[in-house]
């Protein structure tokens, strides 16, 4: 539940938005992880998310003329276009493959999105070798093998830098959530 200052925060930002498109990118920089983790909780492709995510802030910019605030929060408008790209996505991945397209995803679960938004910006504190550690292992899903030969270190190097990541991320979870 968001706080009614917070509300009326948002909709000047999108007021003002609507009356500037260059002001979209603060509506961008406050949406961005959100919209993200969704996509990529669906797409599980990191390449395919960035794409997703980029075509729906485009939609969101090209509408935004039209979008009417009726107290509901922006973040649920941009995750209703999300969900959109996200079945279009695998419907033209499906189309391409000649398979048959997979069903439409449900409505987004929020505190799920909300969650891995948090991650991500947890995952953005990083020292940079952990950061890259943690995304190739985890967004890449390559192997820790994989991950030496590409940083030039020592799988050993990898390992003790994604446990270190790991145990930075879960002392940071544990903080936020008592």
């Amino acid at each position: 539940m968001t706080a009614p200052g917070h509300d009326a925060d948002e909709r000047r930002l999108v007021e003002a938005a609507q009356r500037d498109l260059r002001r979209f990118a603060d509506l961008y920089e406050a949406h961005f992880d959100r919209v993200y983790a969704y996509v990529m909780s669906r797409v599980r492709n990191r390449a395919a998310a960035e794409d997703v995510t980029s075509h729906v802030f485009h939609q969101a910019l090209a509408a935004l003329p039209r979008y009417e605030w009726r107290g509901v929060p922006f973040a649920a408008w941009l995750l209703r276009i999300a969900s959109n790209a996200v079945n279009d996505h695998w419907q033209r991945s499906a189309r391409e493959r000649g398979n048959p397209a997979p069903e439409p995803v449900a409505n987004p679960d929020t505190e799920t999105i909300e969650h891995h938004a948090q991650l991500a910006r947890m995952v953005r504190t990083l020292p940079a070798d952990q950061r890259r550690v943690v995304e190739a292992r985890f967004l890449e899903q390559k192997s820790i093998r994989e991950i030496a030969q590409e940083m030039r270190r020592t799988e050993g190097a990898i390992k003790q830098l994604q446990f270190r990541a790991l145990e930075a991320l879960r002392a940071q979870m544990s903080g936020t959530h008592g």
